[in-house]
């Protein structure tokens, strides 16, 4: 009886390939049909950081950033941020950002007391990092104008035509007049004071001859 066998292999012959096709278990090779798979959904922001330095207490500083997607389209569905005198602007949520492009947003940092103010924003979006985050710094300053001084003082006893007010770095003078024109009111505000400074304040009557009084009472006062 002929034995039964499997041909498992191809002949090459003088150069050309015979192949043989009803035969089991002949295999051309592996195959690797693999692929690599695709990158992460990025969500970036920059800069990481925003420094406004010093601001007035009171004012405003802006600066603006942005967000930027790569390898697919990302939504960011929210923001929250903290931080004593912070706030954004400029972007509404959800937003969708396309894959390499870019938003941008506004950050303003309006001190409410002096004294450094550190805050943040973080991102909620459907990003590899579901969660990215910004961080602010600011200073805020206490400026000359942000200070001010009211006076106020008795009325003459005789009829007068207005008041002068006179102000002085030391105690009993020199002093220097602050009001251009005479004052009809019994009541003053020096808003050109700076901080850390004590001035010291009198007042006159003057006549409808412009003959003037002696000077008042000293009044002091100590601007932190």
């Amino acid at each position: 009886m002929a034995s039964r066998f499997r041909l498992v292999w191809i002949a090459v012959i003088a150069g050309s390939a015979a192949i043989l096709t009803a035969c089991s278990g002949v295999s051309s090779g592996p195959t690797n049909n693999s692929q690599q798979p695709p990158a992460a959904t990025q969500l970036s922001v920059s800069p990481t950081s925003l420094a406004f330095g010093d601001v007035a207490v009171g004012q405003t500083s802006t600066l603006n950033a942005t967000l930027t997607a790569s390898n697919s389209d990302v939504v960011v569905s929210s923001a929250d941020w903290s931080g004593s005198g912070y706030s954004v602007s400029g972007i509404t949520f959800p937003v969708t950002i396309a894959s390499g492009k870019s938003v941008s947003y506004s950050v303003a940092f309006t001190p409410p007391s002096a004294g450094a103010s550190s805050g943040s924003i973080s991102f909620t979006s459907n990003a590899s990092d579901a969660s990215l985050n910004q961080t602010f710094s600011g200073t805020g300053t206490q400026s000359a104008s942000q200070h001010s001084v009211a006076l106020s003082w008795d009325a003459s006893t005789s009829t007068v035509a207005g008041y002068n007010i006179y102000r002085g770095t030391q105690s009993g003078g020199p002093y220097s007049k602050l009001n251009s024109s005479l004052l009809a009111a019994t009541s003053y505000t020096d808003l050109g004071v700076s901080s850390g400074t004590t001035y010291y304040y009198v007042s006159t009557a003057v006549a409808s001859n412009n003959q003037e009084s002696a000077y008042s009472n000293q009044a002091i006062a100590v601007v932190p």
